[in-house]
């Protein structure tokens, strides 16, 4: 057991707000697959659609964010015909037959979209790099915690080579980076609280930290919800025992106060 603890954090939603490259990137990715024929059909708007940014607290992997994409962006869709509140209720299940019906795969999405990426960051890295805006109250917090005597690691479902990019951008210098090459989270920090003891695990996906709760091995582990984040309207409602709101305030305090 390594005796220096570790914070846990979530990465988009809680260090950085990429909603911005989201769009950018999914929506290109979409006109990098779509054939000629469904692009004159579908027209894709440059603007972030509300519709998107409204879906966004939902996504879980990065490649739903193309179907996503193309979902807004096709006035046919069931989520532009049925409507947000219904396509959100039965999230999954509507994903599913998007992806049917464009004849895509979850890898295949995956791969596509983060080719796009490869390439917005090799034609203009800066460009690409300005449409993640960091929340300045947590990178600032972060390079504090070493005067706590506290390591920390960000655990992301994004790619672990795009997020060591951001990180170094942003000057931040993590222990440990884990991306979804990785692994669930349920899983890594399954792996983590063998080797570490963890102070705290910050994520904004509510449903993500339920899942923690629910595992026996993982009881030892602070869930904190980022009230900051990609927040559902009812995701602060009712937390269960063992998940905690946590604020920007809060946040700046001694990790040994957020209890």
């Amino acid at each position: 057991m390594i005796e220096q603890p570790l914070l846990v954090l979530d990465f988009d939603g809680v260090i950085v707000d990429g909603i911005e490259e989201y769009w950018s990137s999914s929506r290109q990715t979409c006109l990098n697959i779509l054939s000629a024929k469904e692009k004159e059909i579908i027209s894709f708007p440059s603007e972030i659609p509300k519709t998107f940014k409204a879906m966004r607290p939902w996504v879980h992997h990065g490649w739903e964010m193309v179907i996503l994409a193309a979902e807004c962006s096709n006035k046919t869709s069931q989520l532009n015909l049925k409507g947000l509140e219904n396509f959100s209720e039965n999230y999954q299940i509507e994903c599913s037959l998007a992806l049917e019906k464009w004849g895509w795969k979850p890898s295949q999405l995956q791969e596509a979209l983060n080719q796009t990426r490869r390439e917005a960051i090799s034609n203009n890295f800066n460009q690409w790099l300005n449409f993640h805006q960091p929340f300045s109250s947590v990178t600032e917090r972060l390079k504090t915690l070493e005067k706590e005597g506290i390591d920390f690691a960000v655990l992301t479902t994004k790619s672990i080579e795009f997020t060591k990019q951001l990180l170094d951008c942003f000057e931040l210098q993590p222990k440990l980076v884990f991306g979804h090459e990785s692994g669930s989270k349920v899983d890594v920090l399954n792996q983590l609280v063998q080797k570490r003891i963890i102070r705290g695990f910050i994520e904004d996906r509510r449903t993500t930290l339920e899942k923690v709760l629910e595992d026996p091995n993982l009881k030892s582990i602070p869930c904190y919800l980022a009230s900051w984040g990609y927040l559902k309207s009812q995701d602060q409602n009712n937390l269960p025992a063992g998940i905690k709101l946590l604020d920007l305030d809060t946040l700046r305090e001694p990790i040994s106060r957020w209890s």
